[in-house]
């Protein structure tokens, strides 16, 4: 085998692992992760991060069992009036949202309600309850 040929297989191989492993973060960009069904979840928050690509909450359920919770991207958040300081480690909050098919503890939310207020990240998405 030649040097040339050697690089180029490399370079697949590289090329081809990248995309592998960008898969599960493409998959839950938009909503084919998620069951069409919503879901109400109740708990207490435990992080929050408003880093791209998307903020992240993660909130203890009132069983004790941590979930994941992505808000919508950086201008949908911001402009559903959440930002970065708007709520605290501990504090209480339900969310409203689409859990992931898989059924693990992972839901991408349509609103969230913290201290009374409503948070809409997706308001065309939320279904009557």
């Amino acid at each position: 085998m030649t040097p040339v040929v050697a690089k180029r297989r490399v370079l697949k191989l590289l090329t081809v692992a990248a995309l592998v492993a960008a898969t599960p973060v493409l998959a839950h960009h938009g909503w084919a992760w998620t069951e069409e069904k919503q879901t109400t979840l109740t708990g207490t928050i435990q992080s929050i991060s408003m880093v791209p690509p998307h903020p992240v909450l993660k909130v203890k359920a009132a069983d004790g069992v941590l979930w994941q919770v992505d808000l919508g991207n950086p201008v949908q958040t911001e402009k559903s009036g959440f930002r970065g300081d708007t709520a605290k480690v501990g504090d209480s909050i339900t969310v409203l949202g689409n859990r992931a098919l898989d059924k693990t503890r992972h839901m991408k939310a349509v609103r969230i309600t913290l201290a009374g207020k409503n948070y809409d990240m997706y308001p065309d998405r939320i279904h009557a309850h």
